[in-house]
């Protein structure tokens, strides 16, 4: 896949003006984004109903419509307020963050896993950027101003590695999950996450309460797919280009894979809908 080029998630469309406007430093690139995006749950605001429906915005251009309707024009300037930013979550920073690495010609795509940083003992789902230097893939955790995330249990641990490691038995998958949800946490939810990994790094980012395909809210169905899946990402990652390539290839053509024109949303505002991802 070529990750210079923007998904049907990540089109700035009617605003790649603005989007260009934005730094390719990443560090730079950083700053700028959280002036424009806020966690709708690590914040501590309660936002009313109306501002919370931003976190299903989904596509970058209706991001960056939202900052328009109160700051319209350069997204660089003036400073937002916490309770005026986008209200958005891990996946948002990183998108917008991709996006506009993407508008500078710079191939960039999300990463998806669980994090060792934010709760000792737990890992949080969690969604970082990555991007091509000219020599390697680097990482950076945007929402939270970390350059060089390792792709390791201290820092993101990649969902498909994981998934690899939990079916050999060797940790407890109820520490990962969603910290604060007694719930969303276990084997079922690193299943489903190794999809989404395989999502975002085809073009497909996906919003995280987006149920599609053969993913579940109980540990069933054909896991021994799942192993193929990851076995195929982490190959992919140590620099196996065949792996990558009949991986993206069956991503396409297997439905049990990739979403389809409605996905389930489970988003945190509930209740279950079904939502297109058509674009009206």
């Amino acid at each position: 896949m070529d990750h210079t080029r923007q998904t049907a998630y990540s089109d700035p469309r009617e605003f790649a003006g603005l989007l260009t406007e934005l730094p390719a430093d990443v560090p730079s690139l950083g700053a700028a984004v959280r002036n424009l995006l806020v966690h709708y749950r690590a914040s501590g605001i309660d936002f009313p109903a109306g501002r919370l429906a931003e976190i299903d915005s989904r596509w970058v251009d209706r991001m960056i419509a939202h900052d328009q309707r109160r700051f319209p024009g350069s997204l660089l300037s003036p400073e937002r307020a916490p309770e005026e930013r986008i209200v958005g979550c891990c996946r948002d920073f990183t998108l917008l963050s991709v996006a506009a690495l993407r508008a500078h010609g710079v191939p960039a795509r999300s990463r998806v896993g669980f994090a060792g940083y934010f709760h000792e003992g737990f890992h949080d789902d969690h969604v970082i950027t990555e991007w091509w230097d000219g020599a390697r893939w680097r990482s950076a955790d945007i929402q939270m101003d970390r350059i060089d995330v390792p792709l390791a249990p201290e820092g993101l641990e990649p969902a498909s590695r994981l998934w690899a490691r939990f079916r050999r038995g060797e940790l407890d998958p109820d520490t990962y999950g969603v910290g604060s949800d007694p719930v969303l946490r276990g084997g079922w939810f690193i299943r489903n996450y190794v999809l989404y990994e395989a999502a975002h790094r085809y073009g497909d980012e996906l919003l995280l309460w987006d149920i599609f395909g053969v993913m579940s809210e109980r540990l069933d169905g054909d896991l021994g797919l799942v192993d193929e899946v990851a076995a195929l990402l982490i190959a992919a990652d140590e620099g196996d280009e065949a792996a990558d390539r009949k991986l993206e290839r069956w991503y396409a053509d297997d439905d049990r894979l990739h979403p389809g024109p409605v996905v389930r949303s489970l988003s945190p505002r509930g209740p279950a809908t079904r939502v297109e991802l058509r674009r009206g």
